[in-house]
């Protein structure tokens, strides 16, 4: 469950990344998020445990200090007793920003789930660090976790799995290479499931940046699609077997690009600054 903000504070903002975010030309993306943690104070702890690929922390070590980072650190972890090691969640708890990288996220669900190291993210972040991840780190961030699924723009009973996530908030539930893998079917299907969410699909090199006041603010190259089931008139889900598609009415569906926002507690999208009047 998400930790409890405590009062006169912030959390930190809440940033999943659909992936392939511009690492060398436009790096936007992670700029901001340097900038959040601080600038040339920012302090990051990259957790690259998703990944099997063994440079991949070492990576975003470098891009991370490029951007002027003061203080960046890669911490793995193998094994669950490495998630119980006092000296690593002390490391994480003097962060001003964890980013988790790609991969695969059962594996971070597996490892880290229901350890200290994850209660003391969410604590961190419900005390103002800022927390990010890019593909697998971003669907683990949330409550509710898209394990796997399949490819397709119609919802298919049983064609999704959820596992528990990180935690951070339990407002959304992420999707991630969303309009490159042709996701919006799978995430449909995960809102069935749990209308109470938000899904948030996120193309490649775009973030949702999700600030404390629960703002969802977009930045990068492509869209945030935002599915709403709030007022979902009818769903066919407990009526078909698996496999067969299911009948959803009343979704309310955004497209969201940079400058355009969305409201997750009053579930409002806002065209912001692109809506430019025409005299």
């Amino acid at each position: 469950m998400p930790s409890q903000v405590p009062q006169g504070s912030q959390r930190g903002w809440i940033i999943p990344i659909g992936g392939a975010e511009e690492k060398e030309n436009d790096r936007s993306i992670l700029a901001r998020f340097v900038e959040l943690c601080g600038g040339e104070d920012a302090d990051i702890v990259v957790i690259p445990t998703a990944s099997k690929l063994a440079d991949t922390g070492l990576r975003y070590e470098e891009i991370f200090r490029d951007l002027g980072a003061a203080r960046v650190e890669a911490i793995d972890f193998d094994t669950r007793r490495d998630a119980e090691e006092r000296s690593r969640i002390a490391r994480i708890e003097r962060a001003s920003g964890v980013f988790f990288t790609g991969g695969n996220q059962l594996r971070l669900g597996t490892l880290l789930g229901g350890t200290s190291i994850a209660r003391a993210i969410r604590q961190s972040n419900a005390h103002g660090t800022h927390v990010a991840g890019t593909s697998a780190g971003a669907s683990f961030l949330s409550e509710h976790m898209i394990a796997f699924g399949e490819e397709g723009s119609t919802p298919v009973a049983g064609s999704v799995r959820l596992a528990p996530g990180l935690g951070l908030t339990n407002r959304f539930i992420i999707d991630q290479h969303f309009r490159q893998r042709d996701r919006l079917g799978r995430l449909a299907t995960a809102l069935a499931y749990n209308p109470f969410a938000v899904g948030i699909g996120l193309d490649e090199d775009t973030a949702a940046f999700i600030g404390p006041d629960n703002i969802v603010e977009v930045e990068g190259s492509g869209g945030v699609t935002v599915v709403d089931a709030a007022e979902m008139e009818f769903s066919s889900m407990d009526q078909v077997d698996e496999g067969e598609p299911v009948c959803l009415l009343g979704l309310r569906l955004h497209v969201l690009v940079k400058g355009s926002t969305f409201n997750l507690q009053t579930r409002k999208a806002s065209a912001g600054k692109l809506a430019v009047v025409k005299a």
